[in-house]
């Protein structure tokens, strides 16, 4: 784990408060707001750049864990999303939308290096990688319409043209790169392996423009996210539960379990957030629910490694 990959918390934390701070500049306040489309785009081809789509197929070698994967993330988390977001924030629509585009978003980087950390199955957690990545994408406007169309604030044209302009103009142009410099030994192991920091820098650029711009009447409504931490646990609870158990039932090994437990848990905040801040430019709330979700989330996933290796240890000679 990098310098920046151990002070993420702090560094999205910080931006927030330098963005707030920022954005009493009446200059800066006016104009923050167009550069998070632009800072948005460059970090997620940064992160596409890293991802090894050409893997996709390999996650489907191991099929036991690549359906049971599946499952999780894309049938049963958007249920349990929609139950507890219905339960607990049915009457703050902006919260309700923001929790659940970060929990039907499987993470695409940072669950890597907690697998690692877990003595998990590094290598088919990667190989399911950009099948989780490229299915998110599909399937994101669909959970929207879903399970957040009753609320009126969901323009399915719109979205898709954010999604398009954020999300797939970023990984073609990342794919075409690795095409054009798919011979280069240069690119494949050193280069991509020196931008793992920039996604964070980039991410917490447009997270302080975002700040910028919408600080005021951010720091108006912090009663809010008082809202979250529930249904927040929560969900980390019973996916925990359910991972575990689904992996002891199919006589997983240690390690294949605690992939499964990883990547069913580590949520992708970053390509929600980037959905978020150009799919709903009026609603402040929604980015900021999905900047607060990582600062739970990455000690809540901290303590679950330490609790998984805790599991591992009878089985270690």
């Amino acid at each position: 784990m990098n310098p920046v990959e151990k002070l993420y918390t702090v560094i999205i934390l910080s931006a927030a408060v330098i963005g707030i701070g920022l954005g009493r500049i009446d200059g800066i306040q006016a104009n923050a707001e167009q550069f998070i489309v632009p800072l948005l785009m460059l970090m997620l081809y940064l992160t596409f750049l890293q991802i090894p789509l050409q893997q996709a197929k390999q996650a489907f070698g191991n099929t036991r864990f690549a359906s049971a994967s599946l499952l999780i993330n894309f049938l049963w988390t958007p249920l349990l999303a929609w139950f507890l977001a219905s339960l607990f924030l049915g009457d703050q629509p902006a919260l309700y939308i923001g929790f659940i585009m970060l929990m039907v978003t499987p993470c695409t980087d940072w669950y890597l290096v907690f697998t690692g950390i877990a003595k998990g199955n590094v290598a088919l957690s990667t190989a399911i990688l950009p099948v989780n990545l490229l299915l998110q994408i599909v399937l994101l406007p669909i959970y929207l319409l879903l399970f957040s169309g009753t609320t009126g604030k969901v323009e399915l044209a719109f979205l898709m043209e954010s999604i398009f302009i954020v999300l797939v103009l970023p990984l073609l142009l990342a794919i075409a790169t690795k095409r054009l410099f798919r011979n280069s030994t240069w690119l494949n192991e050193n280069l991509t392996a020196k931008l793992n920091a920039l996604p964070t820098i980039f991410l917490s650029l447009a997270i302080a423009a975002m700040f910028a711009s919408q600080g005021t009447l951010l720091l108006g409504n912090l009663d809010l996210l008082g809202q979250l931490l529930v249904p927040i646990l929560l969900f980390f609870a019973v996916n925990f539960i359910v991972s575990q158990t689904t992996g002891r039932l199919l006589n997983f090994s240690y390690t294949d379990k605690a992939s499964l437990t990883l990547t069913t848990l580590a949520r992708n905040s970053p390509i929600a957030l980037a959905i978020a801040m150009t799919a709903f430019p009026d609603q402040p709330l929604i980015a900021l629910t999905l900047v607060i979700g990582p600062l739970l989330e990455l000690p809540v996933l901290a303590a679950i490694t330490q609790l998984l290796l805790v599991f591992r240890k009878p089985s270690v000679p």
